[in-house]
């Protein structure tokens, strides 16, 4: 009866649904407060994709394409033909390999790999897939216990993948690979637009080539980035399953995309590596709810040098813990459902196809590859400009940084390693730094208590340490006399005063004279407006990159 009286008493209806307009009005009540608008609240992605604060039911009625089986394939990728190696990846936890070796040391390195428990996917090299064709034929494998990926160009291995098609009915031929784009600082959307563009081309060479249009389409796998931005990662693997599924329609196929993310190149840091580990998990977290087939985390060490064991053991428990630990791969497409990821789906999704259809309009690739090179560029300038104003902010180098980090050392890469990496440019600044005999200087003019000049002194401090400046303070001072000491103690040649705004009136005219009759040969304050005679001003959403340039050109360090 007690629980009966309690229903009877609750009434989930009882109070109108409140609209989004009602909450837009409130959140735009709150915000004028504080001179602020709405549209602060809203952030822009560098395909010109507007996020919202809020997504409600009514945002979105798009539900992306659910992927096809649970969890995903755990692929360890190898550039050095290391059979130890090799057998630790798959003794814990790696399900599939993706190998680039010469073609000559094949077979000692998968001596002592089941073949048709860990699939292997190669590196387009067409001597490299000979050989493995050979390995599979001589194995004692059924036909359709061979899967896999010899990521040949249709152009140039048509009669290797012919054979492959013709001896195993389930081994995929030919990689779709987008890092490129990716690679090249290009956008989510240009990303999606030219693989999208690239596989259709692909598809016309195969079909050229004699195969059928279901053979042709049975031989591809998409390759995708995943970043650390996982919202972005989740729907841009959800739209490339849709973009493809209409590609396939078109066509007469009902062949599903297969993809493979592997954790962006472009995010990795040489400083401060550590941190790489935390963007690796987000990025395969995002991957695998976005319902990649394959995931690879790239070693937190990747852009340094040749990982070591360490680092590819923690690379494969990422991808252990998420499927292991956490569960994901118990759950089909657990995205869905969600406002705002299908929203920004099916943005991404239309804007990728109208750039796939600008492509296709240019010729298609490889015609159009110039119309593609040109617009990707221009978006990494944007991005690099981003970076180097700190909107896009990248922890351990621009934001963060930790001087006294001890180096990680690895065997350098054999060849260079392609496309842009988002740290490149604060990075060579510290590279200048540490390269100094002694690490140059810029002195914190700190005024008053810590209470009053920690929140701008620790700003400062954070934005030189990017360019790899010491930036010794004086402390706690209540004088004058106090900050000149400490700064002719230091003997540095650059003053940035911090402190707060009262502070600044009481004292910047005088502290900016005496520093300069004690040797100070450029005086900058963290903040926006003084009535003292400074040199520049340093604050937030600042141009850093050409602050820090400027202070190694003002002290003569070379680049």
């Amino acid at each position: 009866m007690m629980e009966l009286a309690l229903a009877a008493e609750f009434r989930p209806n009882e109070f109108p649904e409140p609209t989004r307009e009602q909450w837009r009005d409130l959140v735009e009540a709150v915000l004028r407060k504080s001179g602020a608008s709405y549209d602060s609240l809203v952030t822009r992605t560098y395909d010109g994709i507007d996020i919202q604060p809020l997504y409600t039911e009514a945002s979105s009625k798009f539900p992306g394409l659910a992927p096809a089986k649970q969890g995903w394939d755990v692929r360890q990728r190898h550039t050095v033909p290391d059979k130890i190696a090799v057998m630790n990846d798959l003794e814990g936890g790696v399900t599939s390999l993706w190998l680039a070796v010469p073609a000559e040391t094949l077979q000692d390195v998968l001596a002592d790999v089941y073949l048709d428990l860990a699939p292997i996917t190669l590196d387009g090299d067409v001597e490299a897939a000979r050989a493995m064709l050979r390995i599979y034929d001589e194995s004692p494998l059924l036909p359709e216990q061979v899967h896999g990926n010899l990521a040949l160009d249709p152009l140039k291995g048509t009669e290797v993948i012919k054979q492959a098609n013709k001896l195993f009915p389930h081994l995929r031929t030919v990689v779709v690979d987008a890092l490129p784009f990716h690679d090249a600082g290009g956008s989510d959307a240009e990303e999606l637009g030219a693989s999208i563009a690239l596989g259709v081309a692909h598809l016309r060479a195969l079909t050229a080539a004699g195969l059928s249009t279901a053979q042709a389409f049975a031989q591809l796998e998409f390759r995708y980035a995943a970043t650390a931005d996982q919202f972005l990662t989740i729907a841009k693997l959800r739209a490339a399953r849709r973009l493809w599924a209409r590609v396939a329609e078109v066509s007469g196929s009902g062949e599903k995309q297969v993809q493979h993310a592997v954790t962006s190149s472009a995010m990795m840091t040489r400083r401060d590596p550590w941190v790489n580990m935390l963007r690796t998990t987000v990025a395969a977290f995002a991957a695998g709810l976005g319902g990649a087939d394959a995931v690879t985390v790239q070693p937190f060490d990747a852009a340094i040098g040749l990982p070591d064991e360490f680092s590819r053991r923690i690379a494969r428990n990422t991808q252990n813990l998420l499927l292991e630990e956490s569960h994901l791969g118990e759950v089909i497409d657990p995205a869905a459902g969600s406002w705002y990821v299908e929203q920004l789906t099916d943005e991404l999704a239309k804007t990728a196809w109208a750039w796939f259809q600008e492509i296709e309009r240019a010729g298609g690739l490889p015609s159009a590859r110039n119309l593609v090179d040109d617009r990707i560029a221009r978006t990494w300038e944007t991005r690099r400009q981003h970076i180097a104003d700190r909107r896009d902010p990248i922890t351990g180098v621009s934001e963060f940084p930790f001087l006294d980090e001890k180096p990680v050392n690895r065997t350098p890469h054999s060849e260079p390693q392609a496309g842009v990496r988002y740290a490149q440019d604060f990075e060579a600044l510290r590279d200048l730094a540490d390269a100094q005999p002694e690490r140059p200087r810029v002195f914190l003019a700190t005024l008053g208590p810590v209470s009053a000049h920690t929140a701008r002194a620790t700003f400062a401090a954070n934005l030189f340490n990017a360019g790899g400046f010491a930036t010794p303070n004086a402390g706690a001072t209540k004088t004058v006399e106090d900050v000149v000491e400490a700064f002719k103690a230091d003997d540095a040649k650059i003053a940035v005063l911090c402190g707060s705004e009262q502070s600044y009136a009481d004292l910047a005219v005088p502290v900016v004279t005496a520093l300069r009759a004690a040797g100070a040969e450029r005086v900058l304050l963290a903040g926006k407006k003084t009535d003292a005679e400074v040199d520049g001003f340093v604050f937030m959403g600042c141009p850093a990159l050409d602050i820090l340039t400027e202070t190694f050109d003002f002290l003569g360090v070379k680049r």
